[in-house]
């Protein structure tokens, strides 16, 4: 029985960053499909990954990431790449939450970057809006905690905070890999590709109308 729904941040409640690393790709001229490239490779020891747990600060992060395209034979400066993480936000998810809020428990667990760090490279203010974090229970941050999905911990971390055992919850992330660990766990994945598709399946899951 369901008693929680957990949900990633990014590529959630927001469109894909991914479509915004295409138009930047096309843009400069580079490859498509250059900077997943470069974030897939080492992807627990990378520029990225070390910026998710805190372990880099926004300089050490633009020349890491720098140094990592450049391995690839491109130019790509890392504080390139923070801005491109904020999408349009999409309201029939937020809506969706709304509407859970009043059955289940709810928890956020995301992949992010020192908020600060952020801000200062541009990133939009409104990435983490105050309306829609303000309807979970429970949030945690890689930044703030260290550890970064895919990572079981993380996972398990959410389930100890909520009280809820993870065959309890249903997980919605844009990412394969980070659902992967989250099913091994036991609990029912949302892949998010379109709103439409992932509100779809969490009505199936919890039995609830979302829209």
């Amino acid at each position: 029985m369901i008693e929680a729904v957990l949900w990633d941040f990014g590529g959630v409640f927001t469109s894909s960053p991914f479509e915004a690393f295409t138009r930047y790709e096309q843009e400069k001229g580079l490859p498509e499909g250059l900077i997943r490239k470069i974030n897939s490779i080492n992807h627990q020891s990378n520029a990225w990954a070390l910026f998710e747990r805190a372990e880099l600060d926004l300089d050490g992060f633009d020349k890491a990431f720098a140094a990592e395209a450049k391995g690839h034979g491109y130019e790509v400066p890392g504080r390139d790449i923070i801005p491109l993480l904020a999408g349009a936000f999409r309201p029939e998810m937020i809506e969706a939450l709304r509407r859970i809020k009043t059955k289940f428990k709810t928890g956020c667990i995301t992949n992010n970057v020192p908020s600060m760090q952020a801000s200062g490279a541009g990133q939009p203010a409104n990435l983490y809006k105050s309306e829609i974090m303000e309807m979970f229970d429970h949030v945690i941050e890689s930044s703030k905690t260290g550890i970064r999905k895919p990572d079981p911990r993380i996972y398990q971390m959410m389930c100890e905070a909520l009280g809820v055992s993870p065959a309890a919850c249903v997980y919605l992330d844009d990412l394969g890999i980070n659902l992967k660990p989250a099913r091994a766990l036991g609990m029912t994945t949302v892949k998010v590709e379109t709103g439409p598709q992932a509100i779809a399946e969490l009505e199936q899951a919890t039995g609830m109308h979302l829209i």
